[in-house]
């Protein structure tokens, strides 16, 4: 019995050697096989792991390990042979020698290990194995350089920080802020409209706004975040202001951008940018309900979301359509559809499209937006040079839509007046003066008045009837 018993230890001794080399040669394999534990430097140059383990040992052992962070690190003299696997205080615990690289990083007095990051604006920066930060290159849409520029320089308009560009790049703030395409060739190639002008009868004020004129039908600028559709903001502002006006307040709706965003999917790209006149045909054809019915919703998780139409209408007789569905907002109930006839594009002339605001309200213009103008903050915008030493990433531009509202001027230090434009923005009040700007007037300022539409709203004596008594009935 007993040397059975013998027999059957030995097998098992036998077996268990050769389960533990073969276990050991795998181990040795992996490890020859693993990533360098340091290959972006040392994650933790001050522990103490070899000390800690008692020492180090000799040539290759691969049992000479310690618990290092997520893994293992190693105490024996092989693992200096690629500088690979070695633990952070071997170098010096074990062969009294500086460690090769030490990756710790400093900034504003606290340390970073090599391969944190922070965000520097809108630039992540890497810690490197020497100790040194990796910064990405990009132009931030926030550049402090460029405000103290513009606020040193005679450029006579004032530029600010804002929090919610801060940490965006240029190139994201051209591609998320703006959004209106320019038109084909075809439309602008547009008949403008012919105005004939009295020099006496037709006598421009020095100053004008539309608030002032029809107060209570303007409406203020809203904020499209980072949607790029300002074709929609831009449509809907206007089309509001016209509507307001051509009933006489008997309708004074806040038309909805995001029943153009969502449903106004022909040919156009929602929070990723659109035409206006695609905008204006669904206008015309389909309508819009406001936007107490329909609100905006920015896009969450990307900007691209066009997000699901959540409003139809059809036709019931002479042009004039009808919601077939409730209101997105369950807590409206007045889903009534608003529509425009065809826009019409007014002349290049400022004196036109002066007499064009003050007789019918503002219009919509389309003008190239540079990376200056996101810093905006009070007086008269022109485009400045503060950018032009610097790399061509820092001096973009894109295409963006606006609503012009009104004129006037104010005299220089030479007594020289300086015209200007005052328009409605869509990224929010707390942007520029009050979400409005001022640009220069007459010198075609970042094209503004090379495509300047006009429109009327779809409005019968009926409709101003119904509005009238629905908003008498809701004042009771």
């Amino acid at each position: 019995m007993r040397p059975i018993l013998l027999t059957v230890i030995v097998l098992l001794l036998v077996v268990e050697k050769g389960t533990s080399d073969r276990i050991l040669s795998k181990k040795r394999t992996k490890r020859q096989l693993d990533n360098p534990l340091h290959v972006g430097g040392i994650r933790d140059p001050f522990g103490s792991y070899c000390e800690r383990r008692g020492g180090c040992c000799p040539g290759r052992d691969d049992l000479c390990t310690v618990p290092y962070l997520d893994t293992i690190c190693y105490c024996d003299l092989f693992c200096n042979r690629t500088v690979s696997d070695c633990c952070p205080d071997f170098w010096g615990q074990c062969l009294g020698v500086q460690p090769p690289y030490i990756g710790v990083c400093e900034r504003n007095g606290n340390r970073f290990f090599a391969g944190q990051t922070y965000k520097e604006n809108c630039n992540l920066c890497t810690c490197g194995p020497t100790g040194r930060w990796n910064c990405e290159q990009n132009a931030c849409l926030i550049e402090s350089d460029m405000i103290q520029g513009v606020n040193r320089g005679d450029y006579g308009w004032r530029a600010a920080n804002y929090s919610q560009f801060y940490g965006m790049s240029l190139d994201e703030g051209l591609r998320y802020r703006l959004g209106t395409q320019r038109p084909s060739r075809t439309i602008m190639n547009m008949n403008e409209i012919q105005m004939n002008m009295d020099p006496v009868s037709d006598r421009l004020p020095l100053h004008f706004n539309s608030a002032e004129k029809w107060p209570g039908k303007i409406h203020e600028p809203l904020d499209q975040g980072n949607c790029a559709a300002s074709w929609a903001f831009s449509t809907a502002s206007v089309a509001s202001d016209r509507i307001s006006i051509q009933s006489m307040g008997h309708m004074t709706p806040q038309l909805s951008p995001q029943n153009l965003i969502s449903c106004d999917t022909r040919n156009q790209g929602g929070c990723a940018g659109g035409r206006i006149d695609g905008a204006w045909w669904y206008l015309r054809r389909r309508g819009v309900v406001t936007e107490d019915c329909y609100p905006y919703s920015p896009p969450q998780h990307t900007p691209v979301e066009v997000g699901r139409c959540m409003m139809q209408s059809r036709s019931i007789g002479r042009g004039k359509r009808q919601a077939t569905q409730r209101c997105p907002n369950p807590q409206n109930y007045h889903n009534d559809i608003y529509q425009s006839t065809p826009p019409y594009r007014l002349s290049t002339n400022e004196k036109e499209i002066m007499k064009e605001i003050m007789d019918n309200g503002p219009v919509q213009a389309i003008m190239e937006v540079h990376e200056d103008f996101f810093v905006y903050k009070s007086g008269i915008y022109k485009h400045t040079d503060v950018s032009f030493t610097k790399p061509t990433q820092y001096q973009k531009h894109g295409t963006h839509s606006v609503k012009i509202t009104g004129w006037g001027e104010e005299r220089q230090f030479d007594g020289k007046p300086r015209k200007y434009w005052i328009a409605a923005n869509s990224w929010g009040k707390n942007w520029g003066e009050n979400g409005y700007f001022r640009i220069a007037r007459g010198d075609n300022e970042c094209e503004i008045e090379a495509f300047v539409i006009g429109v009327w709203g779809r409005i019968t004596m009926e409709d101003m009837h119904n509005h009238h008594h629905q908003h008498h009935r809701r004042h009771i």
